[in-house]
C-alpha cells in the first residue's frame, strides 16, 4: 500500500527485518508466568500484518499459548483462504480498514483493487460468529460527503460494527489538508454518528481521538480514557516496550532484548499512570482537565507539548 496517513516511509523493504517470533514467544510466557493469558488479548499491527509469510504459525502459537488474537488488516491480501487459515489458527478478533468507497478509498491507500479485496474481505468476516470484528475507517475531506452512502454500502456488506477516526496531524498528514477536516464538519461528524448509533441499523462508535465534551457518552460505548500503559502494552518489531504503538517512540520504556517485560510493565510506565506533567498549555487551567486528563498520550508530540484539542475544535466557529 502507499496510505497517504501512514508514518512509514512505505518502501518496499522495510528497513528492519521482522523479528523471530521466538522472541516475542519468550515474552509471552514471562506474562503467562505472572498473569491470566486467558484476560490478555494480542493485538497484531503494522504495517500490515499478512506481510509476514508465517502469520499463521505465529497466531497458532499465541493461541496454544492461551492468548486470544487478533489484528488489524488492510485487507488486500486478506483472501477467503487466508482467512480460513488465520481462523484455522485461533484468531478471535479482526479489524478491516476502509476508508470510503472505491475511488476514495484507492485514493487514500495507494493502490487499484484494495477497495474491492478489503470489501470482499468484509463481506466474509462479517458472517464469522466466532470472531469480534469491525471495519475502521478514517474520515477526511474526500469521504465525509458520502458517509451516509459509504454507511449503506457497510450494512448492505452485513457489517455489524463500524469505527471513525480521524487523522491528527502529525508525519504526513501533517502536510496533506485534504486529510483533515475542519471543525464545522468535526461536528458534523459527531452528530452523524449519534444519528447512526440512535438508527440502530449499524454500531458505529468514535475512536480513541480524545476526550469530547458534551458528545462523551454519545459517540462511544464508554467515556474518554486513554489506557496506554495503564491497561496497553506494545512490543514494537526491534523489542521497544511501548505503552501504545500510537504513541512515539521516545516514551518507549525498555527493550525485551535487555528488559524484563513483566518488571518493566509493573514498575515503569509512571508518566502513563500520573499524567500531571502534562497538565500545560491549554491543559494547565482547563475546567475538564479531572475528566481528560491531557488527552490522549498519542496526541503528545516529542516534548509532551499536546498537538490536537478534539474539545477546542469543537468548540471554534470554523
Amino acid at each position: 500500500m502507499k496510505c497517504l496517513h501512514c508514518g512509514s516511509d512505505c518502501k518496499v523493504s522495510a528497513l528492519h527485518p521482522d523479528m523471530p517470533f521466538q522472541d516475542f514467544e519468550r515474552v509471552l510466557r514471562r506474562v503467562k508466568e505472572s498473569y491470566n493469558s486467558h484476560h490478555i488479548t494480542i493485538v497484531v499491527t503494522g504495517g500490515e500484518p499478512l506481510m509476514r509469510q508465517d502469520i499463521a504459525r505465529c497466531g497458532r502459537k499465541m493461541y496454544d499459548l492461551e492468548f486470544p488474537w487478533g489484528m488489524v488488516s488492510n485487507g488486500m491480501l486478506m483472501t477467503e483462504r487466508k482467512i480460513d487459515e488465520l481462523l484455522g489458527a485461533g484468531m478471535r478478533a479482526a479489524t478491516i480498514s476502509l476508508d470510503g468507497l472505491e475511488k476514495e478509498h484507492e485514493w487514500m491507500r495507494g493502490v487499484s483493487g484494495s477497495f474491492r479485496n478489503a470489501s470482499l474481505a468484509i463481506e466474509r468476516l462479517a458472517k464469522e460468529p466466532s470472531c469480534a470484528f469491525d471495519v475502521v475507517t478514517c474520515v477526511n475531506q474526500r469521504n465525509f460527503t458520502q458517509l451516509d452512502e459509504f454507511k449503506e454500502y457497510l450494512i448492505s456488506l452485513g457489517l455489524k460494527r463500524w469505527r471513525i477516526f480521524t487523522v491528527f496531524p502529525v508525519g504526513r498528514a501533517a502536510t496533506n489538508p485534504e486529510l483533515q477536516i475542519d471543525s464545522m464538519q468535526y461536528r458534523q461528524l459527531m452528530d452523524f454518528i449519534v444519528a447512526t448509533r440512535r438508527e440502530g441499523r449499524i454500531h458505529v462508535s468514535y475512536a480513541c481521538e480524545g476526550f469530547l465534551g458534551p458528545y462523551e457518552g454519545k459517540v462511544r460505548d464508554n467515556l474518554f480514557t486513554c489506557q496506554a500503559g495503564i491497561s496497553v502494552a506494545g512490543v514494537r518489531i526491534d523489542g521497544s516496550i511501548s505503552a501504545c504503538t500510537s504513541i512515539r517512540a521516545n516514551y518507549d520504556q525498555g527493550n525485551i532484548y535487555n528488559d524484563d517485560f513483566v518488571e518493566v510493565w509493573e514498575n515503569r510506565f509512571t508518566n502513563m499512570r500520573d499524567r500531571e506533567w502534562m497538565r500545560t498549555g491549554e491543559c494547565s487551567d482547563c475546567r475538564y482537565w479531572k475528566y481528560c486528563h491531557g488527552n490522549g498520550l498519542h496526541l503528545r508530540d516529542d516534548d509532551g507539548r499536546l498537538i490536537q484539542c478534539n474539545l477546542l475544535k469543537l468548540k471554534q466557529k470554523r
